[in-house]
């Protein structure tokens, strides 16, 4: 075997992300030990959540280091198995890092099918997918005829909620970045309206797209849009706070919207967060129905995906960007 290729953080960052925070190295391919499994990365997804991670404001993932190898979701083939769920050959799911090959506890990992394209498994069937099927429907409950609202919504997990809630009956609207998003949203994914938050009129369009206001707001990006979200809730509103994608490529992330509680109190609305990590026990359910899902034709998911390891770096800047639409993939190996 070669060597293990990985990226590693050179430079926690201190402001917005730059490639050069990364850098790469070679080491010796690890040996499984006891109840671990040897897997050789397929692909890698990559989440704004995981620039949080950086800045050390998602307190799951840990302080933040330098010169340890970039941490996130990959897929891979098994190559060598000390555990007895997974044989040489297998198909795996886990947190690989950004690496070629990644030595993990078997308890740990996730086999799937290894016939369905890396972007399916990292997609809507990975914690993306996961994120946007519980936070919606567990968090959110959407109702039909309801009027639901997600930010960054041509995102990972933002697109999928807003099909989701489709498929519930609930009138969608989504808040994205550009005008070709917003085009996809409503041309392509079944979005009822779309509305671009760098608008000039942002304020104006945003109540125009909600003339019987909001009933779930799926708030992936906090900041102004949050702030507009809160004074168009309905009475009984439900917040599904999932991400703060506008606050985290910054050292100084700004205060919360303005309104609260009080906007909270006199409309009875509930805001509430929520991890993927807590539903974890219903994860293969959550996947038998997005796969339903997935083959009528009512789920279609997007990926923009790149080649190369040593391209993560970038496309994580490029999503941070809003230059990337759905889910982030990198392919390392076929």
């Amino acid at each position: 075997m070669s060597d293990n290729r990985q990226i590693v953080i050179r430079e926690v960052p201190d402001g917005p992300l730059r490639p050069d925070h990364y850098g790469e190295k070679a080491v010796a391919i690890p040996e499984p030990a006891d109840g671990e499994v040897l897997v050789q990365t397929r692909a890698i997804t990559i989440g704004a959540g995981q620039r949080a991670g950086l800045q050390g404001s998602a307190s799951y993932a840990g302080a933040a280091q330098a010169d340890v190898v970039m941490g996130g979701t990959g897929v891979g083939r098994v190559v060598a198995s000390n555990h007895p769920g997974f044989a040489i050959g297998d198909a795996a799911m886990g947190m690989t890092g950004w690496q070629e090959y990644a030595a993990l506890p078997g308890d740990s990992l996730t086999g799937v099918d290894g016939d369905l394209e890396p972007e399916l498994l990292l997609g809507p069937l990975g914690t993306n997918g996961l994120t946007a099927y519980f936070g919606l429907l567990d968090v959110g409950d959407p109702q039909a005829d309801e009027t639901v609202v997600v930010s960054a919504a041509a995102g990972s997990v933002g697109h999928t909620v807003g099909q989701i809630a489709k498929i519930r009956g609930a009138r969608v609207v989504g808040v994205a970045g550009s005008d070709a998003k917003c085009s996809l949203l409503t041309d392509e994914l079944g979005f009822d309206a779309s509305v671009n938050y760098k608008s000039d009129d942002f304020r104006g369009d945003f109540k125009a797209a909600t003339p019987d206001r909001i009933d779930v707001y799926f708030d992936n990006t906090g900041g102004d849009v949050l702030g507009s979200a809160l004074f168009r809730m309905n009475a009984r509103g439900r917040i599904v706070c999932c991400g703060v994608v506008s606050q985290y490529d910054t050292a100084n992330p700004g205060p919360g919207p303005r309104g609260i509680p009080g906007l909270l109190v006199n409309n009875r609305v509930r805001m509430q967060g929520f991890l993927v990590f807590d539903y974890e026990d219903r994860y293969a359910d959550a996947r038998t129905q997005m796969s339903e899902w997935l083959r009528s034709g009512e789920l279609r998911p997007q990926t923009t995906a790149y080649d190369g390891l040593e391209a993560a770096p970038q496309a994580f800047v490029d999503l941070l960007a809003g230059a990337t639409v759905g889910t982030t993939v990198v392919r390392i190996a076929d």
